[in-house]
């Protein structure tokens, strides 16, 4: 099955509602449908196409069209589902708007598009004609929320879908699990996201997914840091976490880290540094 095959879901909760409780429902479907590891090629194009018509607004209206670049994953992808999504939803000046902001921005030089995204200029630097341009842009895309409204134009597309499945809540998991069933390399997908995400993770987190591994333990919530706690008489970083064997603390002690029970203090595993 082909992504063009696939429809866009919706709960039904959703459609009774207003059209920004249509479109905030179609960003957590295909937020769950990441989440369990399906690509673009296995989620509605429509669906991605008002997914990323939402994050660009969002993120527009958080910091400007500098923000919509510095958290787009990848740009020149995402910039196709966005023009997309305006042309369908029929928002046809913020399309002319958001490839005039495209333009201005990758016109920019190398040290002027770093001063923009940075929203700060030295006191004795004054903003290149790029940058001031950018800026006015920024504000015709505030006034121009007021004659053509995203969300509205964005949820009543949402609707009118020829290809919608409409589910209860209940059953939108098992829809998707369906989905995820059929992906013929999920294993390799797992792993791969797995790995990614270890690669991200803050040190600390690196160290308690080693000390659950020693353990044997499965890694279920990291819950709080406590930097005053008590160890061998001293006041340390201790990370409280969550197993599916109960709760536990991870305290560091020169190049080792201990995993330890919160009652007894009992050490139930240990990493030299290196091994983490």
């Amino acid at each position: 099955m082909t992504s063009t095959e696939y429809p866009v879901v919706l709960t039904a909760r959703s459609l009774q509602g207003g059209n920004e409780d249509v479109v905030d429902a179609n960003v957590d479907v295909v937020n769950r449908m990441y989440q369990e590891l399906l690509n673009d090629e296995e989620i509605a194009p429509n669906a991605l196409a008002s997914y990323y018509v939402d994050f660009y607004l969002t993120q527009a209206l958080s910091g400007g069209f500098a923000q919509y670049v510095f958290t787009a994953p990848e740009r020149e992808e995402v910039d196709a589902y966005v023009r997309a999504g305006l042309a369908e939803m029929g928002a046809k000046a913020h399309l002319e708007l958001f490839n005039r902001t495209c333009a201005a921005f990758d016109e920019l030089s190398e040290d002027d598009a770093e001063a923009y995204l940075d929203g700060e200029l030295d006191e004795s630097e004054e903003a290149s004609e790029g940058v001031l341009k950018l800026d006015e842009l920024d504000g015709e895309f505030e006034s121009l929320l007021e004659t053509e409204d995203i969300i509205a134009l964005n949820g009543a597309w949402l609707r009118s879908q020829p290809e919608l499945l409409t589910l209860e809540e209940e059953d939108l998991q098992a829809h998707i699990a369906e989905r995820v069933a059929k992906i013929p390399n999920l294993e390799e997908r797992r792993a791969e996201a797995e790995a990614e995400e270890l690669e991200n993770a803050p040190e600390f987190e690196v160290i308690i997914r080693e000390l659950c591994k020693v353990a044997g333990f499965e890694l279920q919530k990291i819950t709080m840091g406590d930097p005053n706690y008590e160890h061998n008489g001293e006041t340390v970083l201790a990370w409280h976490f969550a197993t599916d064997h109960g709760d536990y603390i991870m305290v560091e002690d020169d190049d080792e880290a201990y995993m330890l029970r919160p009652e007894t203090k009992e050490i139930v595993a240990a990493v030299e540094f290196e091994e983490a």
